[in-house]
């Protein structure tokens, strides 16, 4: 179907991990001629396949796919980054007539996609390495008390020992001489505004939602999962990137250096998983309310009949 005959210029397919948005991305890209782009910020990630549960190889060559697995695990890739590969990806998909379908699970992906995002520039890498080494000098604590002094705003809304965050807020400071309160001022404007998007979010039912969390930790697993886990924990990166703290993660590492059993790792991973999901919840229902809640049985059909009508 071409994109004259579609009343929907974007799809935006929200959720809690596990509620089955992947599938229904594939079929509805498979049914309206779409391109899945994915809206998950571990997923970006090369080295996290199965332990972050992206498609298959053999669902990515069904249909076109994109933003999945580009990033190296040593990059921190931001909500910025994240947007600017989006501008060209979605240039490409309008200049092919296909219909755009977001799907993920990232709050502040979406958030930046349809609302906008502040305009601070990449921080150079020689920054950010300096101030994590400072962080692990002088204790997160430390580093709070200056970031309180730098940019007070800033530190009144983070906890002390908010390590990645605190790193974050002066880091910013230190590459522009701004503080992230100012540039939170100066935002660049949503690349999907809302009139030009049909935006849903999968509600499961909880119970059943944890019970396939925990299945499905346990699948990554026999699949390889803790091969690939062992394969990022030789590359011996910064554990505040943000590819070594994906779910499941940082226990399978502990795992690995003897410090837990396998079954407590697993545990671990997927009571994290779980609270995650909870969280998802929670998020999207007070910052992105403009989203319809609808049961993954029900959300196909409904979306068919928004695309088209």
């Amino acid at each position: 179907m071409n994109s004259q005959e579609m009343s929907t210029k974007a799809v935006l397919i929200a959720g809690p991990t596990a509620s089955g948005k992947s599938a229904l991305a594939l079929e509805l890209a498979r049914t309206h001629g779409g391109v899945v782009i994915n809206t998950d910020s571990m997923q970006v990630y090369h080295d996290l396949r199965i332990i972050t549960a992206r498609p298959t190889s053999e669902e990515e060559a069904q249909v076109p796919h994109r933003l999945y697995g580009h990033v190296d695990a040593a990059v921190n890739c931001s909500a910025g980054m994240w947007v600017a590969d989006v501008e060209r990806v979605l240039t490409e998909t309008r200049a092919e007539g296909r219909l755009p379908i977001f799907v993920g699970g990232s709050g502040l992906y979406f958030k930046a996609l349809t609302r906008g995002l502040s305009a601070v520039p990449p921080i150079p890498s020689e920054v950010r390495e300096a101030v994590r080494a400072r962080l692990e000098r002088a204790g997160p604590e430390a580093l709070h008390e200056e970031l309180r002094r730098r940019d007070p705003v800033a530190a009144e809304r983070l906890k002390p020992r908010d390590r990645s965050r605190i790193a974050r807020a002066l880091e910013v400071i230190e590459a522009t001489g701004r503080s992230l309160t100012d540039w939170h001022r100066d935002g660049l404007p949503p690349l999907l505004p809302p009139d030009q998007v049909t935006a849903v979010f999968l509600a499961p039912e909880r119970e059943a939602l944890y019970a396939r969390i925990d299945a499905r930790f346990g699948t990554m697993l026999e699949n390889g999962a803790l091969e690939e886990v062992r394969g990022l924990a030789a590359r011996h990166l910064d554990p505040l990137l943000p590819a070594m703290k994906a779910h499941g993660v940082p226990a399978l590492i502990r795992y690995l250096a003897s410090e837990l059993s396998l079954e407590e790792a697993a545990a671990i991973g997927q009571l994290d998983t779980r609270r995650y999901a909870k969280r998802q919840f929670t998020w999207f229902r007070h910052q992105l309310p403009e989203f319809e809640w609808i049961a993954p049985a029900d959300a196909a059909a409904w979306l068919t009949r928004a695309i088209l009508f």
